[in-house]
Protein backbone atom coordinates (compact mmCIF):
# COMPACT_ATOMS: atom_id res chain seq x y z
CA UNK A 1 0.00 0.00 0.00
CA UNK A 2 1.21 3.86 -0.48
CA UNK A 3 3.32 4.90 2.12
CA UNK A 4 1.86 8.59 2.04
CA UNK A 5 0.78 10.83 4.84
CA UNK A 6 -2.50 9.71 5.87
CA UNK A 7 -5.49 12.25 6.08
CA UNK A 8 -6.76 12.19 9.89
CA UNK A 9 -10.13 10.39 10.93
CA UNK A 10 -11.45 13.99 12.25
CA UNK A 11 -10.62 15.18 8.47
CA UNK A 12 -12.38 12.53 6.86
CA UNK A 13 -15.53 11.78 8.96
CA UNK A 14 -17.33 14.20 6.75
CA UNK A 15 -16.54 13.60 3.68
CA UNK A 16 -17.64 9.23 3.60
CA UNK A 17 -20.44 7.61 2.87
CA UNK A 18 -20.70 4.04 3.19
CA UNK A 19 -23.53 1.16 2.37
CA UNK A 20 -23.64 -2.36 4.27
CA UNK A 21 -24.33 -5.32 2.33
CA UNK A 22 -26.19 -8.01 4.38
CA UNK A 23 -27.40 -11.95 3.67
CA UNK A 24 -30.56 -13.58 4.59
CA UNK A 25 -30.07 -15.59 7.62
CA UNK A 26 -31.11 -19.44 6.73
CA UNK A 27 -31.66 -20.05 10.74
CA UNK A 28 -33.02 -18.50 13.64
CA UNK A 29 -29.35 -18.14 14.98
CA UNK A 30 -28.65 -16.45 11.78
CA UNK A 31 -31.49 -14.66 12.09
CA UNK A 32 -30.37 -12.97 15.90
CA UNK A 33 -26.74 -12.53 14.46
CA UNK A 34 -28.09 -10.23 11.30
CA UNK A 35 -30.39 -8.23 13.36
CA UNK A 36 -27.40 -7.87 16.14
CA UNK A 37 -25.27 -6.53 13.45
CA UNK A 38 -28.03 -4.48 11.66
CA UNK A 39 -28.26 -3.10 15.07
CA UNK A 40 -24.91 -2.10 15.93
CA UNK A 41 -24.38 -0.92 12.54
CA UNK A 42 -27.23 0.84 11.56
CA UNK A 43 -26.17 4.12 13.88
CA UNK A 44 -23.80 4.80 11.24
CA UNK A 45 -26.80 5.82 8.92
CA UNK A 46 -25.61 4.20 5.95
CA UNK A 47 -26.91 5.36 2.42
CA UNK A 48 -28.75 1.80 1.97
CA UNK A 49 -28.07 -1.28 3.44
CA UNK A 50 -28.44 -4.21 0.59
CA UNK A 51 -29.84 -8.36 1.51
CA UNK A 52 -28.58 -10.86 -1.18
CA UNK A 53 -30.66 -13.05 -3.22
CA UNK A 54 -29.62 -16.83 -4.45
CA UNK A 55 -29.74 -17.79 -7.89
CA UNK A 56 -32.86 -18.67 -9.27
CA UNK A 57 -34.65 -17.49 -5.92
CA UNK A 58 -33.57 -19.90 -4.17
CA UNK A 59 -33.57 -17.07 -0.83
CA UNK A 60 -36.60 -15.08 -2.03
CA UNK A 61 -38.73 -15.99 0.93
CA UNK A 62 -36.04 -14.99 3.41
CA UNK A 63 -34.67 -12.19 1.40
CA UNK A 64 -38.26 -10.70 1.54
CA UNK A 65 -38.68 -11.07 4.80
CA UNK A 66 -35.50 -9.18 5.91
CA UNK A 67 -35.69 -6.49 3.02
CA UNK A 68 -39.37 -6.32 4.71
CA UNK A 69 -38.55 -6.21 8.12
CA UNK A 70 -35.65 -3.50 7.66
CA UNK A 71 -37.93 -1.39 5.98
CA UNK A 72 -41.04 -1.73 8.53
CA UNK A 73 -38.90 -1.62 11.66
CA UNK A 74 -35.88 0.89 11.02
CA UNK A 75 -35.51 4.24 9.20
CA UNK A 76 -32.86 1.77 7.32
CA UNK A 77 -33.39 2.02 3.83
CA UNK A 78 -33.38 -1.01 2.28
CA UNK A 79 -31.84 -2.46 -1.34
CA UNK A 80 -32.63 -6.12 -2.61
CA UNK A 81 -30.75 -8.29 -4.56
CA UNK A 82 -32.42 -9.52 -7.40
CA UNK A 83 -30.97 -12.12 -9.99
CA UNK A 84 -32.05 -13.23 -13.78
CA UNK A 85 -30.17 -16.93 -13.41
CA UNK A 86 -32.59 -19.68 -13.60
CA UNK A 87 -36.33 -17.90 -14.37
CA UNK A 88 -38.31 -16.44 -16.28
CA UNK A 89 -39.04 -13.01 -17.29
CA UNK A 90 -42.12 -12.90 -15.35
CA UNK A 91 -41.24 -14.29 -12.27
CA UNK A 92 -38.67 -12.31 -12.32
CA UNK A 93 -40.83 -9.09 -12.63
CA UNK A 94 -43.12 -10.76 -10.19
CA UNK A 95 -40.50 -10.77 -7.50
CA UNK A 96 -39.74 -7.02 -7.93
CA UNK A 97 -43.43 -5.87 -7.76
CA UNK A 98 -43.63 -8.44 -4.59
CA UNK A 99 -40.28 -6.51 -2.95
CA UNK A 100 -41.95 -2.84 -4.02
CA UNK A 101 -45.05 -3.90 -2.51
CA UNK A 102 -43.20 -4.03 1.18
CA UNK A 103 -41.36 -0.66 0.43
CA UNK A 104 -38.32 -1.40 -1.43
CA UNK A 105 -37.17 1.60 -3.88
CA UNK A 106 -33.59 0.33 -4.62
CA UNK A 107 -32.94 -2.65 -6.67
CA UNK A 108 -29.21 -4.23 -6.48
CA UNK A 109 -29.52 -5.86 -10.20
CA UNK A 110 -27.04 -8.83 -11.15
CA UNK A 111 -27.31 -11.66 -13.57
CA UNK A 112 -26.18 -14.36 -10.61
CA UNK A 113 -23.96 -16.84 -10.35
CA UNK A 114 -25.06 -20.44 -11.98
CA UNK A 115 -26.63 -22.67 -9.75
CA UNK A 116 -23.44 -24.88 -9.74
CA UNK A 117 -21.51 -21.85 -8.51
CA UNK A 118 -19.00 -19.32 -9.49
CA UNK A 119 -17.15 -20.82 -12.33
CA UNK A 120 -19.85 -22.57 -13.82
CA UNK A 121 -20.77 -21.97 -17.59
CA UNK A 122 -23.95 -19.74 -17.67
CA UNK A 123 -27.12 -20.31 -19.36
CA UNK A 124 -29.52 -17.86 -19.33
CA UNK A 125 -32.95 -18.93 -19.33
CA UNK A 126 -34.70 -19.58 -22.71
CA UNK A 127 -37.90 -17.34 -21.82
CA UNK A 128 -35.58 -14.95 -18.96
CA UNK A 129 -33.34 -12.05 -19.20
CA UNK A 130 -30.35 -13.10 -21.14
CA UNK A 131 -27.77 -10.75 -18.82
CA UNK A 132 -28.27 -7.58 -15.92
CA UNK A 133 -28.71 -5.04 -18.63
CA UNK A 134 -31.56 -6.78 -19.91
CA UNK A 135 -32.71 -7.21 -15.98
CA UNK A 136 -32.28 -3.65 -15.60
CA UNK A 137 -34.23 -2.40 -18.21
CA UNK A 138 -36.84 -5.13 -16.71
CA UNK A 139 -36.55 -3.25 -13.44
CA UNK A 140 -36.84 0.10 -15.22
CA UNK A 141 -40.16 -0.56 -17.23
CA UNK A 142 -41.81 -1.56 -13.79
CA UNK A 143 -41.24 1.81 -11.70
CA UNK A 144 -38.80 4.20 -11.57
CA UNK A 145 -36.19 2.44 -9.07
CA UNK A 146 -33.05 3.01 -7.66
CA UNK A 147 -30.77 0.87 -9.56
CA UNK A 148 -27.40 -0.56 -8.83
CA UNK A 149 -25.32 -2.82 -11.12
CA UNK A 150 -22.21 -4.90 -10.38
CA UNK A 151 -18.46 -3.77 -11.68
CA UNK A 152 -15.36 -5.78 -11.70
CA UNK A 153 -11.90 -4.32 -11.48
CA UNK A 154 -10.02 -6.92 -12.82
CA UNK A 155 -13.06 -7.57 -14.91
CA UNK A 156 -15.56 -10.29 -15.25
CA UNK A 157 -14.02 -13.65 -14.87
CA UNK A 158 -16.50 -14.66 -17.91
CA UNK A 159 -15.33 -11.68 -19.85
CA UNK A 160 -12.48 -11.85 -22.12
CA UNK A 161 -11.18 -8.17 -21.97
CA UNK A 162 -11.89 -5.39 -20.74
CA UNK A 163 -13.36 -3.37 -23.18
CA UNK A 164 -16.50 -6.71 -23.32
CA UNK A 165 -16.67 -6.40 -19.54
CA UNK A 166 -16.82 -2.40 -19.75
CA UNK A 167 -19.48 -2.70 -23.16
CA UNK A 168 -21.37 -4.80 -20.45
CA UNK A 169 -21.15 -1.85 -17.66
CA UNK A 170 -22.19 0.78 -20.42
CA UNK A 171 -25.09 -1.17 -21.64
CA UNK A 172 -26.65 -1.46 -17.81
CA UNK A 173 -26.21 2.33 -17.86
CA UNK A 174 -28.13 2.92 -20.81
CA UNK A 175 -30.81 0.69 -19.64
CA UNK A 176 -31.12 2.84 -16.90
CA UNK A 177 -28.91 1.81 -13.69
CA UNK A 178 -27.92 4.71 -11.39
CA UNK A 179 -24.86 3.33 -9.36
CA UNK A 180 -21.94 0.25 -10.39
CA UNK A 181 -20.57 -1.09 -6.93
CA UNK A 182 -17.13 -3.57 -7.44
CA UNK A 183 -16.48 -6.93 -6.79
CA UNK A 184 -13.97 -6.54 -3.59
CA UNK A 185 -10.27 -5.56 -4.50
CA UNK A 186 -7.45 -5.26 -2.60
CA UNK A 187 -4.76 -3.45 -4.82
CA UNK A 188 -6.28 0.49 -5.24
CA UNK A 189 -4.44 0.92 -8.43
CA UNK A 190 -6.44 -1.67 -9.98
CA UNK A 191 -9.92 0.00 -8.97
CA UNK A 192 -8.10 3.51 -9.86
CA UNK A 193 -7.08 2.08 -13.28
CA UNK A 194 -10.34 0.75 -13.96
CA UNK A 195 -12.45 4.16 -13.30
CA UNK A 196 -10.14 5.91 -15.22
CA UNK A 197 -11.12 2.76 -18.49
CA UNK A 198 -15.13 3.52 -17.21
CA UNK A 199 -14.87 7.21 -17.67
CA UNK A 200 -13.20 7.32 -20.74
CA UNK A 201 -15.53 4.88 -21.89
CA UNK A 202 -18.31 7.63 -21.46
CA UNK A 203 -19.53 5.95 -18.35
CA UNK A 204 -19.85 8.50 -15.22
CA UNK A 205 -22.46 7.31 -12.63
CA UNK A 206 -20.63 6.33 -9.36
CA UNK A 207 -18.25 3.37 -9.37
CA UNK A 208 -18.76 2.16 -5.61
CA UNK A 209 -15.43 0.49 -4.11
CA UNK A 210 -17.08 -3.12 -2.83
CA UNK A 211 -14.54 -3.37 0.77
CA UNK A 212 -14.11 -7.13 2.22
CA UNK A 213 -13.13 -7.13 5.93
CA UNK A 214 -11.31 -10.50 5.73
CA UNK A 215 -12.40 -12.43 8.64
CA UNK A 216 -10.97 -15.56 7.29
CA UNK A 217 -7.77 -15.01 5.05
CA UNK A 218 -8.09 -18.65 3.67
CA UNK A 219 -11.70 -18.38 2.76
CA UNK A 220 -11.40 -15.11 0.95
CA UNK A 221 -8.32 -16.74 -0.80
CA UNK A 222 -10.19 -19.32 -2.17
CA UNK A 223 -13.49 -17.87 -3.19
CA UNK A 224 -10.85 -14.77 -4.71
CA UNK A 225 -9.69 -17.24 -6.64
CA UNK A 226 -13.09 -18.13 -8.25
CA UNK A 227 -13.90 -14.58 -8.76
CA UNK A 228 -10.80 -13.46 -10.28
CA UNK A 229 -9.52 -11.10 -7.45
CA UNK A 230 -5.98 -10.92 -7.40
CA UNK A 231 -3.98 -11.35 -3.13
CA UNK A 232 -1.15 -9.11 -3.26
CA UNK A 233 1.65 -10.85 -1.93
CA UNK A 234 1.90 -7.98 1.23
CA UNK A 235 -1.76 -9.02 1.94
CA UNK A 236 -0.81 -12.78 2.68
CA UNK A 237 2.09 -11.82 4.73
CA UNK A 238 -0.04 -10.06 6.81
CA UNK A 239 -2.07 -12.92 7.76
CA UNK A 240 0.95 -15.79 7.91
CA UNK A 241 0.69 -17.52 11.38
CA UNK A 242 -2.34 -15.95 12.64
CA UNK A 243 -4.38 -18.79 11.78
CA UNK A 244 -4.37 -19.81 15.29
CA UNK A 245 -4.30 -16.22 16.96
CA UNK A 246 -8.64 -15.00 15.92
CA UNK A 247 -7.67 -11.44 18.13
CA UNK A 248 -5.07 -10.25 16.35
CA UNK A 249 -6.20 -11.34 13.14
CA UNK A 250 -9.29 -8.94 13.62
CA UNK A 251 -7.00 -6.23 14.46
CA UNK A 252 -4.88 -7.02 11.18
CA UNK A 253 -8.21 -6.84 9.22
CA UNK A 254 -9.11 -3.97 10.54
CA UNK A 255 -6.02 -2.26 10.04
CA UNK A 256 -5.57 -3.15 6.40
CA UNK A 257 -9.58 -2.00 5.55
CA UNK A 258 -9.09 0.96 7.42
CA UNK A 259 -6.09 1.63 5.36
CA UNK A 260 -7.07 0.41 2.14
CA UNK A 261 -10.52 3.10 2.36
CA UNK A 262 -8.10 6.05 3.97
CA UNK A 263 -6.24 5.82 0.82
CA UNK A 264 -8.93 5.77 -1.70
CA UNK A 265 -10.18 8.40 0.32
CA UNK A 266 -7.21 10.37 -0.52
CA UNK A 267 -7.55 9.42 -3.87
CA UNK A 268 -10.89 10.93 -3.97
CA UNK A 269 -13.26 8.16 -3.24
CA UNK A 270 -15.47 9.18 -0.57
CA UNK A 271 -18.84 6.56 -1.03
CA UNK A 272 -17.90 2.81 0.49
CA UNK A 273 -19.71 -0.62 -0.01
CA UNK A 274 -19.08 -3.02 2.78
CA UNK A 275 -19.58 -6.65 2.63
CA UNK A 276 -20.14 -7.38 6.42
CA UNK A 277 -20.79 -11.28 5.81
CA UNK A 278 -23.16 -10.41 8.88
CA UNK A 279 -20.19 -9.86 11.20
CA UNK A 280 -20.60 -6.34 12.51
CA UNK A 281 -17.52 -6.06 14.67
CA UNK A 282 -14.63 -5.30 12.16
CA UNK A 283 -16.85 -2.92 9.95
CA UNK A 284 -17.74 -1.07 12.93
CA UNK A 285 -14.10 -1.04 13.85
CA UNK A 286 -13.08 0.22 10.38
CA UNK A 287 -15.60 2.68 10.55
CA UNK A 288 -14.90 3.85 13.72
CA UNK A 289 -11.11 4.19 12.70
CA UNK A 290 -12.26 6.21 9.82
CA UNK A 291 -13.61 8.63 12.21
CA UNK A 292 -17.17 7.46 11.67
CA UNK A 293 -19.33 8.29 14.93
CA UNK A 294 -22.70 7.13 15.03
CA UNK A 295 -25.11 9.55 15.34
CA UNK A 296 -29.04 9.06 16.67
CA UNK A 297 -29.61 5.22 16.59
CA UNK A 298 -32.26 4.86 14.51
CA UNK A 299 -34.94 2.11 15.62
CA UNK A 300 -34.77 -0.94 15.23
CA UNK A 301 -36.93 -3.49 16.06
CA UNK A 302 -36.19 -6.36 18.56
CA UNK A 303 -35.41 -9.38 16.59
CA UNK A 304 -37.91 -12.24 16.18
Amino acid sequence: MPSSPRASAEDLSDRIKVSFEFFPPKNGDMENQLWESITKLAPFQPDFVSVTYGAGGSTKQPTLKTVSRIASETSLAPAAHLTCVGSDKASVDAVAREFKSVGVKHFVALRGDPPEGVGAAYQPHPEGYANGAELVAGLRAIDDFEISVSAYPERHPESPDFATDIDMLKRKVDAGATRAITQFFFDNDLYERYVERVRRAGIYIPIVPGILPIHNFGQVARFSKLCGTSIPDWLARRFDGLEKDPETRALVAAAIAADQVTDLVERGVDDFHFYTMNRAQLVYAICHLLGLRSGETPAVGAAA
